[in-house]
């Protein structure tokens, strides 16, 4: 470790952030944090104050904002937290002004920008875990499209902080009329928004084959040659219970004990990193940079492939590397200064085998829809709940109003991180008890999902882990890892997996 790098500055105001800035201060090296960020979020700013740094507010997008309070501060490594900042150029900024910047330049940070860039990067350099897709420029023709493919997943072509994905299946024959009428009506009005939106895509849409299994997110840490691998976590989007109702940034996650979960095994976790391993090898091959920063793969074990890509992550996931706050045992601080100064080479990664972790985040009534209903509430806090019951509380979706009291943003307003190495129901049981200590002073109501890391969902994963395990190896036993795909000018053309 460089004996010079006390000074962290951080970008971004939401719970991942907290977590962020919870880990690095938690380090042996005890650095000073600072951060820069959109909205004031108490949890940060206790951070920084504790380690002797301070709070900017500032818009995180703005790369010229990000760079006078660089200027000012005078960090020794810049960690960009989101996906926007990111997107918007600001590790650019700071890499050409001298900084060491622990973020990919926009140029990569399109592989989570653009899922038709992905997804294209996929097929054309031959990465394991690629799904058949299909692009639109056109609302119209996007719709007439999803009229004649059957089971789909339609999404906006732009990552758009986790919303705006569905997922369309026909499941009985007299009902395959209606529902390809409600995707094509899906899939326009998705192509309409993302129009109106944004004006940084080629694409408005895009339409993938769908596919069913478990989701996991991997995340890695690499300087673009070396990848260092965090433990699976399990994110959990769906706002309701039981995976119901529309997608979300992420109501929690499980993650532990150890590197993998009870439903993924070690070779499927290999797996996987192997995927995102190529994929930072593809972008160099393409883009001409070296990727630095986290890269992050939302994957699904599928009965069809084994270990498949749904999306990638140009940062640390949130909520799960929220997870990983009882679970890491090396200095945060040096695995993300050697990534960012391009001497990770030989990094030995320790974490803690016996714990268990569930994360849930709570959320005001009208999240994620009805975001203006979420908007405004008065926050009430008491932290003493939640850390007697050995958990830790992640400001999010929270601000400061004009007379210094915190309200609600709209987004997710907390996170309850909670470990045990008893289990994930003892862990669930305990983050129930802590979500006590949060609520909103009107009266508004609270959502948050009870059944994560509960014992029937646990085994519901296992369960469906264990059916996809088994097709899928009995293909490749048969060698049947190949799709066939009809390509104008080409005929039938074969794409092998193997």
């Amino acid at each position: 470790m460089r004996p010079s790098l006390p000074r962290v500055l951080l970008v971004g105001s939401g719970a991942r952030e907290h977590a962020i800035a919870l880990l690095l201060a938690g380090s042996p090296e005890e650095p000073e944090i600072a951060a820069v960020m959109d909205h004031f979020n108490p949890g940060i700013a206790e951070v920084a104050e504790k380690t002797g740094g301070r709070v900017y507010l500032a818009k995180t997008t703005s790369a010229d904002s990000v760079l006078l309070v660089a200027e000012e501060y005078s960090p020794d490594l810049v960690v960009v937290g989101p996906e926007e900042p990111l997107f918007a150029g600001i590790a650019n900024k700071l890499r050409e002004k001298g900084f060491t910047v622990f973020g990919p330049d926009k140029e990569l940070a399109r592989i989570e920008k653009d899922k038709v860039f992905a997804r294209s990067l996929m097929w054309r350099h031959g990465i394991p875990g690629r799904l058949r897709y299909k692009a639109f420029r056109d609302p119209e023709e996007a719709s007439k499209y999803a009229r004649v493919a059957g089971d789909v997943v339609v999404k906006p072509a732009r990552q758009a902080g986790g919303s705006g994905v569905r997922i369309f299946a026909e499941p009985y024959e007299h009902l395959s009329k209606l529902a390809r009428s409600v995707a094509s009506e899906y899939v326009s009005a998705v192509a309409e928004k993302v129009k109106a939106k944004y004006s940084d895509m080629d694409y408005l849409v895009l339409v993938e084959e769908r596919v069913d299994g478990v989701e996991y997110t991997v995340m890695t840490v690499t300087d673009g040659d070396s990848v260092v691998a965090l433990p699976v976590v399990q994110d959990h989007p769906h706002v309701y219970p039981f995976d119901i109702g529309p997608e979300t940034g992420g109501m929690g996650a499980i993650a532990g004990p150890c590197w993998t979960l009870p439903f993924i095994t070690e070779e499927e976790y290999s797996e996987s990193i192997e995927i995102i391993r190529k994929t930072i090898d593809a972008l160099r091959s393409e883009i001409g940079k070296p990727y630095v920063g986290a890269l992050s793969g939302q994957m699904m074990l599928t009965g069809f492939w084994g270990p498949t890509l749904i999306e990638y992550y140009s940062r640390f996931g949130d909520p799960e590397i929220s997870a990983l706050l009882f679970l890491l045992e090396s200095s945060f601080l040096e695995l993300l200064d050697r990534a960012a100064s391009r001497r990770l080479a030989g990094y030995k990664l320790s974490i803690k085998c016996d714990q268990y972790v569930v994360v849930k985040a709570v959320a005001p009534s009208g999240y994620p829809l009805e975001r203006a209903r979420a908007r405004g509430h008065p926050v009430a806090v008491d932290k003493d709940i939640v850390e007697k019951l050995g958990c830790e509380l992640l400001y999010g979706g929270v601000d400061k109003n004009s007379t210094g009291d915190l309200v609600s943003t709209g987004s997710r307003l907390a996170e309850i991180v909670c470990p045990s190495d008893k289990g994930f129901e003892d862990a669930s049981k305990r983050a129930e008890k802590a979500i006590a200590g949060i609520w909103l002073r009107d009266g508004h109501p609270l959502i948050h999902r009870w059944d994560i890391g509960s014992r029937v969902l646990l085994e519901q994963r296992v369960a469906m882990a264990r059916r996809a395990r088994i097709s899928y190896t009995r293909r490749r036993e048969k060698g049947l890892m190949a799709i066939y795909d009809w390509v104008p000018g080409q005929g039938l053309v074969k794409y092998n997996y193997e």
